[in-house]
């Protein structure tokens, strides 16, 4: 699912320039004490998704690996650009948006999975009355756009003999959620670990139709972290060493989720703490869930996603889905 930052991203790049002239020895510093400068970019504001990033940058884990990590936000860019073009060496993609870049020749790579299963779904409202995707024919959904939302939408609703031409389409671009069902829409695309949560606290009742309840193809790795094929064929040590830290910070996340909602909190000062706290206790256990490592992909997984891309006119051609990921740069399981 995309993203909206295009409005706020302009103010963390002019943060992050007075910082540098606040601050001129900085560099020198980081380079007096041997570490590499490291640029991330996220996908989107920063959340719970991200929360293993902050916490590798407060606890140490990315100077332990040699690394000055600057975290960012995507501006109109967007991810997948930036880091396929080398002006961030890493960054939070997805799966769907990943396989359709490399189809069209983008040399993005993901190396880990930042959530093992898919969290996502349809979300409505409880009064709205919709219980299952037969229930959207007549209903107004709201998205940003993007072809793979009539696609989803017709898949499962296919499974329910119902007709996804007789949805009302429209592109609500970064309108609030609350907002908009209760404004122009029935109902909206949404992670249940942050705007789910949210509506928790709200005492808001969602109905709420998950994808991998409709088909297998469908858990993907929603976010993903991602770096480009030069940084893997030229610096895998940077790639190698990145990838640890943040594993760690993700790793420290699952098992204390409220001393990382605290750091989180401290780092992105402007977010709701109750919710980061409610949000982090949710999403904590689904970080590594059933995997045997965090961050491991499996092969099925990708190919099984590409594969209902393909079959649902999504991409030109075929996926080759041994190029698309890695899992060469996570840490080894301790015995």
């Amino acid at each position: 699912m995309k993203k909206w930052t295009i409005a706020i991203a302009p103010v963390v790049l002019m943060a992050a320039c007075t910082e540098e002239a606040e601050n001129p020895g900085s560099d020198v510093a980081n380079e007096q004490q041997g570490l590499q400068q490291v640029t991330m970019v996220l996908d989107w504001t920063p959340n719970t998704n991200h929360t293993g990033l902050y916490v590798a940058q407060e606890k140490g884990y990315f100077e332990e690996q040699g690394l000055d990590v600057e975290i960012i936000l995507p501006g109109e860019a967007g991810a997948n650009q930036l880091v396929a073009s080398n002006q961030a060496e890493f960054g939070i993609g997805a799966q769907e948006s990943l396989t359709e870049a490399r189809v069209q020749g983008i040399p993005i790579v993901s190396i880990a999975a930042l959530i093992q299963h898919n969290t996502s779904g349809f979300a409505s409202p409880k009064e709205k009355g919709i219980e299952s995707p037969s229930d959207y024919e007549g209903k107004t959904y709201g998205g940003w756009g993007a072809p793979v939302e009539k696609a989803v939408l017709g898949s499962i609703m296919e499974q329910e003999a119902a007709d996804v031409e007789n949805v009302d389409i429209v592109n609500i671009g970064n309108s609030d959620f609350f907002t908009a069902v209760e404004r122009d829409i029935d109902f909206a695309w949404i992670y249940y670990g942050w705007t789910g949560i949210e509506a928790e606290l709200r005492g808001d009742e969602l109905n709420m139709q998950y994808l991998t309840e409709y088909s297998d193809k469908l858990d993907y790795y929603t976010p993903i972290l991602m770096t480009n094929e030069n940084m893997i064929a030229e610096d895998p040590k940077t790639v190698r060493a990145f990838t640890k830290a943040v594993s760690a910070g993700y790793e420290f996340a699952i098992d204390e989720p409220q001393q990382a909602a605290d750091i989180l909190i401290e780092s992105v000062p402007d977010l709701e703490p109750e919710l980061v706290k409610a949000s982090q206790e949710w999403l904590s256990p689904k970080y590594q869930d059933d995997a045997a490592r965090f961050g491991e992909q499996q092969e099925q997984v990708w190919a099984d996603y590409a594969a209902w891309m393909f079959d649902n006119g999504l991409l030109d051609e075929e996926l080759d889905v041994e190029q698309a990921y890695t899992n060469e740069f996570l840490p080894e399981v301790e015995n």
